[in-house]
């Protein structure tokens, strides 16, 4: 509809004998953002008011601008039109309909405590002792600056409790964000040690093995659309009991310690240019980070490591595209490291498929994922009144047929002689039905095969909340 807009306006100044080849823009409307503040949405555009913009670049600036107004996580749907053009001057006056989300998560909390479903489904046998439930409550918009808070009181396998809130802009120039938090938690059970790359587990049922709390603050620096960095200062408090730190596993804190206290921080930057962050069909992103865990008020911990990552997607016609990723990481302190945080592959997204029910621990990671995508279905399912709640009335429902294809490699020089995935090359690929709701929430069903010839049916889910 723009597009034709585009034309029709065009025709019109060039009938009126006005030059063509620029576009001012004279104003910028919004409607539909009744919690979210204007300034928010505006800060996403390519384009602002009083701007000169060349006629032939301006619907790739509103096409971006609406991509970057999804990526803020706080809308179903935001389109951009024109409220007015004059023809004579070229003047025009935007438009911006937008449809907010929800952004209120009430909600009770009942989500499985191993890594991912199939472990839990399998391994486990379904046992409900692997548990957690409570209540979450998250606001993804506390005060319609894009701020969200979140509440956490957890129980069950893991007992939790936490508090989180981030502000993205805390300045007028909205370039300087600041977020800040502190969470507890505590287990009857622990993972003490990996046996064949596999975790192994002792529990108690009279006490609580393992204690965590942590506590950080970050600063973000947002200069543009695109590049943000972010410094993270944290401290962290962990404790295991002295059956695990003296028999079990004197390495799990290193030298039979039960006690690990340190102060951590943490640098990132991140260069994002994706069309759709949580589901990517076009475009790279690039993540640069440096961690330093222990500042030297204390011995426990010293590590030095380096995180990088890249992706890149290309589209192919409409419904088809060739996408990339690649993660590594590198410990540049060579000694050993704790057992607890030698961690590599397995654990939260940095995951192989085809390898879900193995963990490889180590100083060195990297991997790199090719897939294909072909999207077959793209349906707004409108369930109108009979949805009590409008963020709800309106379903996008996209789903893809995926080709999947990976790669990656483990060192850990203090590897024993059982876990026989580490310091190999690692292999899988499969076929999988990916189905993305509203914009953010990512369902995931593969097919996958591995280097071992184990095959298996794996489910991944992302909500992002």
């Amino acid at each position: 509809m723009r597009k034709l807009l585009l034309i029709g306006f065009l025709f019109q100044s060039l009938l009126g004998s006005a030059q063509s080849d620029v576009v001012y823009i004279q104003g910028i409307t919004l409607e539909g953002n009744r919690r979210t503040r204007d300034e928010i949405v505006l800060r996403e555009l390519r384009v602002h008011e009083g701007d000169s913009v060349a006629f032939s670049q301006l619907d790739k600036l509103l096409e971006e601008s609406e991509q970057f107004i999804m990526n803020t996580g706080l809308f179903n749907r935001a389109a951009i039109t024109f409220k007015s053009w004059e023809g004579q001057s070229n003047k025009v006056h935007l438009l911006i309909t937008l449809e907010e989300s929800w952004y209120l998560y009430p909600i009770p909390i009942f989500e499985l405590a191993d890594r991912n479903f199939n472990v839990w489904w399998v391994e486990q046998k379904r046992s409900l002792d692997r548990l957690n439930f409570g209540v979450e409550f998250t606001h993804l918009n506390f005060t319609g600056h894009r701020d969200k808070l979140k509440f956490t009181a957890k129980y069950g396998y893991t007992r939790n409790y936490g508090v989180r809130y981030s502000m993205p802009f805390i300045n007028k120039a909205q370039t300087i964000g600041l977020a800040g938090g502190f969470s507890f938690a505590q287990n009857r059970e622990v993972n003490y040690a990996t046996t064949a790359n596999k975790q192994v587990f002792f529990r108690n049922p009279d006490r609580f093995l393992y204690k965590r709390f942590q506590a950080d603050v970050a600063l973000t620096y947002r200069p543009g659309l695109q590049f943000s960095h972010q410094l993270l200062l944290g401290y962290r408090y962990n404790q295991v009991d002295d059956v695990v730190a003296k028999e079990l596993n004197p390495d799990f804190f290193l030298n039979g310690r039960n006690v690990q206290r340190y102060l951590t921080a943490f640098y990132t930057f991140t260069y994002e240019n994706r069309d759709v962050r949580p589901y990517p069909m076009s475009g790279d992103y690039l993540f640069v980070s440096l961690e330093k865990d222990g500042l030297g008020f204390s011995k426990d911990r010293n590590a030095l490591t380096f995180h990088v990552g890249y992706e890149r997607y290309l589209k192919i016609g409409r419904s088809w595209s060739l996408g990339g990723k690649f993660r590594a990481k590198t410990s540049w302190i060579r000694t050993q490291q704790p057992y607890n945080d030698n961690r590599a592959m397995g654990f939260g997204r940095h995951y192989l498929h085809g390898y879900e029910y193995y963990v490889v621990d180590g100083l060195d990671m990297a991997y790199a994922k090719t897939l294909l995508r072909w999207q077959f279905i793209d349906h707004t399912l409108n369930f109108g009144k009979v949805m009590p709640l409008q963020a709800f009335r309106r379903m996008p429902v996209k789903m893809f047929l995926t080709l999947n294809n990976y790669l990656g490699f483990v060192n850990d020089p203090f590897a024993t002689p059982d876990n026989l995935l580490n310091n190999k090359m690692l292999w899988g690929a499969g076929l999988g039905l990916d189905i993305v709701l509203f914009f953010d929430k990512v369902i995931q069903i593969e097919y996958n095969v591995n280097h071992l010839w184990e095959t298996g049916l794996f489910l991944h889910l992302n909500m992002n909340i």
